[in-house]
């Protein structure tokens, strides 16, 4: 009976999915599973932090998929309004392990290109999550508002992003820090908008990450719909 149960979840989990979800999954699997060779080999747990981040990646897919399941959640403008909130708070955690690649150094105990496709797969699966939850919300978005251009919606999102990554990266800030610490959030952005100058660089990063992730979006939208 157990085993029927197990074999029923594997089936939801990856039979009954898309051929994007499928290849998402089997990509995200062999991240984890270079993490957990990493772990054995070195009996470290430098990168094993990785694997959160990753889930934190999921939430924001895990919430546009739901909405896309229940309808009442897009017709309903209050629910629809209240679940790009939560959507929006976590979006950035997608996009947010690009800079991962910050940790990747030379080290005796692992070969490097190990630790680069380490670090680089779990970016680039956390950089497809986003791509695809984006997309899809920006789906639902037009059904709720007309867009005469994708960059109206997707240029402020990921302009939001890109500022979600600095709070994240450089001020240590986390989505649940909205809740828990959410004065100190507010002063610190307070003090980055009172004072542009003082913070240019910081400033610089926002726009050009917000530059680099419409970019992406926009290539990888446009190669999904070429013919070959």
């Amino acid at each position: 009976m157990l085993q029927l149960k197990r074999l029923s979840f594997f089936k939801w989990i990856y039979f009954e999915r898309s051929d994007v979800d499928r290849i998402i999954f089997l990509s995200c699997f062999f991240s984890i599973g270079l993490a957990i060779t990493r772990v054995l080999y070195t009996g470290s747990f430098l990168y094993a932090s990785l694997c959160w981040n990753l889930f934190l990646a999921f939430v924001p897919l895990l919430i546009t998929q739901g909405m896309m399941q229940h309808i009442s959640w897009i017709e309903n403008k209050v629910k629809f309004v209240a679940a790009f909130a939560v959507w929006l708070l976590f979006i950035p955690n997608s996009f947010y392990i690009i800079t991962d690649l910050f940790h990747l150094r030379s080290m005796e105990i692992m070969p490097l290109w190990f630790d680069l496709a380490l670090i680089f797969s779990f970016a680039w699966n956390g950089l497809l999550l986003g791509i695809l939850s984006v997309r899809q919300m920006e789906k639902m978005v037009r059904l709720q508002v007309p867009l005469a251009n994708d960059l109206i919606f997707i240029y402020p999102i990921m302009w939001l992003n890109a500022f979600g990554i600095y709070l994240g990266r450089y001020l240590r800030f986390n989505t649940w820090d909205v809740l828990s610490n959410p004065f100190q959030l507010a002063i610190d952005i307070y003090k980055m908008t009172r004072h542009p100058v003082h913070f240019r660089f910081e400033w610089s990063m926002v726009f050009c990450f917000s530059i680099l992730m419409t970019l992406m979006y926009a290539t990888l939208k446009k190669i999904s719909k070429a013919s070959w």
